[in-house]
């Protein structure tokens, strides 16, 4: 039941946010401003393209970051036997995913598991990933290495996100940062969520930003194009 009511309050507030005259009428600004003063963990990134890939799924499917261009791209890096903030950064990516797939968002949206730990976190483990943190597969994909790339090829990638993965002196786990990033249409690294204390909502509404943002650019682009064939 709380759950539920958790969601219609995400719902509620992405169709809120959805009808700010400030972000239907002028794409891109004022956004970023607006979830500043929401949220005291999030990260606006300023004109800079998301570091590129091209991975594999668990069904040895190659699949590169341009092949999601035209979506909002929800992405962190984990590796399946992580004992502790892995798991719970998975189960809040899957919360998040619920809300904004129980939105007209889904299909505008994907989200993007990387694993920084390729040689243990086998096809099948990849493939049973998603139940054990409820992640709903139709617009979720959990990558590796493909067999020809170095085993580091997904830590280095996760550095030039921003995130390192280092073994500890004590055990086989590897100390990390919990960070989710937001990458909008076209590639751009749009902004970046620290830790796991953020609010869920916060970054559903941010996505939903970024998605009336890029149909308002697309709406204003058919106007001049419709405007300019008239005077041809």
């Amino acid at each position: 039941m709380l759950k539920q009511i958790t969601r219609r309050l995400v719902l509620a507030g992405v169709m809120t946010m959805a009808g700010l005259p400030a972000l239907a009428n002028h794409p891109g600004e004022n956004l970023d401003e607006r979830m500043l003063e929401m949220e005291k963990y999030f990260q606006p990134i300023e004109g800079e393209q998301a570091p590129g890939f091209k991975l594999q799924d668990a069904e040895g499917r190659p699949v590169a970051l341009s092949n999601l261009e035209d979506k909002v791209v929800v992405l962190h890096f984990i590796y399946a036997s992580c004992p502790d903030v892995c798991p719970l950064h998975a189960d809040k990516i899957a919360a998040i995913q619920e809300s904004i797939n129980a939105s007209p968002m889904g299909d505008m949206v994907e989200f993007v598991s990387i694993t920084t730990d390729p040689a243990n976190d086998t096809p099948d483990i990849l493939r049973d990933y998603a139940g054990w943190h409820d992640l709903d597969t139709a617009n979720w994909t959990f990558l590796t290495t493909r067999p020809d790339q170095p085993e580091d090829t997904t830590r280095e990638l996760a550095s030039d996100y921003g995130v390192e993965f280092t073994m500890s002196a004590e055990s086989d786990a590897m100390m990390h940062a919990p960070v989710t990033f937001v990458i909008d249409r076209g590639g751009r690294l749009a902004a970046k969520f620290h830790g796991m204390e953020f609010q869920h909502a916060n970054l559903v509404l941010y996505v939903n930003g970024l998605i009336n943002n890029a149909q308002h650019r697309h709406e204003e682009e058919g106007w001049w194009h419709t405007l300019t064939n008239v005077f041809r």
